[in-house]
């Protein structure tokens, strides 16, 4: 159920766009991993709410209100964006408040790793900062933000917590919350053609303990991929890897194992641990204008950095550190977006079935 309203302001037009879903696949479950025996039938409700001002004091000033909300999660994402000339970096002052849960650290995976339950660990964020577009160049972008954050882990019943089930510290400091000062800068490469596209992304981030109590690391990421036209097949080849040193958290670590990771895992049941590199390949062939198969193979390894997480997490919970995953699928397409199935197996012959849809056509 969907609802949109223009509300004029003025001269200001403002957008309201409103979605709200029941989530009816989450009845069919057969595996329920969270406590649900108190949970209303509100819990059970899915949904958007996007509110966008394209003229806040009369100067063009952008004002979007963002909110999202799922079955165990949430975010509110409130930009204000004041307009500047096209050849000057464009800047954003952005709040953002979430809380979700910390499945890919402290989740327990079950059923031969190919699900993973609740750890009785979920994350509450506050963020708020200054984010830097660049102008772009070529096929280059470039964003740079510098923002104050605040960690605070709860429990399923939404009380702060310090340690998790094992008795281990889920933050730095050891206290219920993390703070920090985070300085980011990510780069964009992008170039395609009728045959073929490249695209790598690079993110470096610096903690700044502006007090000697909040966290100071150095973390990279990247993600390379590649795709190429095979005949009537489309061949997509990615690589995910990298690094963190510092005094880190727990709930900084890389999670490996999932859905966008290693398919026929869990998230997370691969490893967590302070480095990490994912290697993904999948192959589609067209049956139809509608239909598409493919063909994948997915494979992840924490590097054996995972016994250097804080209170090693992956070793607990009896995480092997390396997967290999690989399977099948189809793609329905759509004028809206498009709908695919992957049937997974995992190296422990676990079998996995996931179900997704794109709202971007392709």
């Amino acid at each position: 159920m969907g609802a949109q309203k223009s509300v004029h302001a003025g001269r200001a037009k403002i957008d309201v766009n409103v979605d709200f879903t029941h989530r009816l696949c989450a009845a069919m479950m057969v595996h329920s991993f969270r406590n649900s025996g108190s949970s209303s039938p509100l819990s059970l409700i899915v949904g958007s709410l996007c509110i966008k001002h394209p003229n806040l004091f009369g100067k063009s000033e952008k004002l979007d209100v963002l909110w999202d909300k799922g079955i165990s999660d949430s975010n509110i994402l409130i930009a204000y964006r004041k307009p500047r000339p096209e050849w000057l970096a464009q800047h954003s002052f952005v709040i953002q408040h979430s809380i979700s849960p910390e499945v890919g650290i402290h989740g327990v995976p079950v059923d031969n790793f190919s699900q993973t339950g609740s750890g009785g660990v979920n994350l509450c964020r506050f963020s708020a900062g200054l984010e830097l577009d660049e102008p772009g160049s070529s096929n280059w972008s470039s964003k740079t933000s510098i923002k104050f954050e605040h960690v605070r882990p709860v429990n399923d019943d939404g009380r702060s917590i310090c340690r998790d089930l094992h008795g281990f510290p889920v933050t730095s400091s050891g206290s219920c919350d993390d703070s920090m000062v985070v300085l980011k800068q990510e780069s964009r490469f992008a170039k395609a053609n009728d045959h073929s596209f490249t695209r790598f992304n690079l993110q470096i981030e610096q903690g700044i303990p502006l007090m000697s109590k909040w966290l100071i690391f150095n973390r990279f990421k990247f993600n390379a991929s590649k795709g190429v036209k095979v005949g009537p097949g489309f061949l997509l080849a990615s690589l995910t890897g990298g690094s963190i040193v510092g005094d880190i958290a727990p709930y900084q670590a890389f999670s490996i194992g999932g859905l966008g990771s290693v398919r026929g895992y869990g998230e997370g049941a691969v490893g967590s641990g302070r480095s990490c590199l994912v290697a993904n390949t999948e192959l589609t062939f067209p049956l139809n204008e509608m239909l598409d198969t493919a063909f994948f193979c997915d494979c992840g390894t924490d590097l054996g950095s995972g016994r250097y997480v804080p209170g090693n997490p992956g070793l607990r919970h009896g995480k092997p550190g390396a997967g290999v995953g690989a399977g099948y699928g189809i793609r329905v397409k759509f004028p809206v977006g498009q709908f695919h199935v992957d049937y997974a197996l995992n190296a422990f012959q676990q079998k996995t079935i996931y179900f997704g849809f794109n709202n971007v056509a392709s």
